[in-house]
């Protein structure tokens, strides 16, 4: 439900620079969460006049190193990495740094905030640790401390396996629950059918000691888990109770609001970290520092994801930004 909030990022910087163009470089257009940042880019683009650019990694090492070449060549004024590990583009984000062009994060890293070590101006993300612990203690909670636990994640991107690991060492502070298995299934083409399968396999291996899932994104794993769970002639609202721990998908909206399939989801805010990511970028042109700004995190339920398909915050974001940059 729509709640409005006080505004609590940044409240002064640099006016609008003129005639930027921004090319986002996305680990894959398929994940909603990169996709959704992505939008809010654009439409923060336009509001302070600058132009932006997809270009698609499409989910592989290749395609992504691709990608962030070609930006470098295209001479973006700012390049943002949109959802993967920045220590595997070195060579291009040094290519990036010599010809002065700043890059900027999307969950790139588990904090928010500048990383030198990592070739970024600043990443923009909400604190990871805190997504991780409020995804673990719904599940510790709803289990009453008993039950089996499955994690599925993506070990190939260090943001999705650190927070993965977060959530198993959160998971194992209660003895009682148990983690079944820890299901490292990468985000890419085949990831639904790989998911069904994996679903499937673990139904008729742990029959009713499967009671919960933790997914490091909703929307790509709980989708296809979902369909599985259905043929296996599972309720939508019996165990497995599933968790999405991260971006909060349209879908993951539907299926929570439904009881289907899904129990909850910490979405990002991602229209407004596009806004914020735009804001950032300004102020490295500026040559100013980064503002800072950690957006809080928030839990979806059944009782309060209303009609919403987005945590889309209400507390004025898209004002407040363009009162800093000037523009009406």
């Amino acid at each position: 439900v729509a709640v409005k909030a006080p505004w609590d990022g940044p409240k002064s910087g640099p006016k609008a620079a003129k005639g930027k163009t921004l090319i986002y470089v996305a680990q894959t257009m398929q994940n909603g969460g990169v996709a959704g940042a992505a939008a809010g880019v654009k439409e923060a683009a336009k509001a302070i006049g600058w132009k932006v650019r997809v270009i698609d990694g499409q989910g592989t090492p290749a395609g992504i190193s691709s990608a962030m070449s070609q930006a470098v060549t295209l001479k973006a004024d700012g390049i943002i990495v949109g959802g993967f590990d920045p220590a595997t583009t070195k060579a291009e984000i040094s290519a990036a740094k010599a010809a002065k062009i700043p890059v900027i994060g999307w969950h790139a890293a588990a904090t928010s905030g500048p990383q030198p070590s990592l070739g970024l101006f600043s990443n923009v993300t909400t604190l990871r640790a805190d997504v991780s612990k409020v995804s673990a203690d719904w599940v510790i909670a709803d289990s009453k401390g008993t039950g089996g636990v499955v994690i599925f994640t993506d070990s190939s991107i260090p943001f999705a396996e650190g927070k993965s690991q977060e959530i198993k060492a959160e998971v194992e502070t209660c003895n009682s629950l148990k983690i079944l298995e820890y299901a490292n299934i990468p985000i890419g083409d085949s990831i639904s059918t790989l998911v069904a399968a994996k679903t499937t396999a673990l139904v008729a291996e742990f029959g009713d000691q499967w009671t919960h899932s933790i997914s490091i994104n909703g929307g790509l794993y709980i989708t296809p888990m979902a369909a599985a769970l259905r043929a296996a002639g599972k309720s939508g609202t019996g165990f497995p109770h599933n968790v999405g721990a991260g971006d909060g998908s349209a879908d993951e909206y539907a299926r929570i609001a439904a009881g289907d399939f899904q129990s909850v989801t910490v979405p990002e805010p991602l229209t407004m970290q596009g806004w914020q990511i735009v804001d950032e970028f300004n102020r490295a042109f500026a040559k100013q520092k980064a503002s800072g700004y950690v957006p809080v995190v928030h839990l979806v339920t059944k009782a309060n994801a209303g009609n919403s398909t987005v945590w889309d915050p209400q507390n004025g974001y898209r004002t407040e930004y363009k009162k800093i940059w000037g523009k009406k």
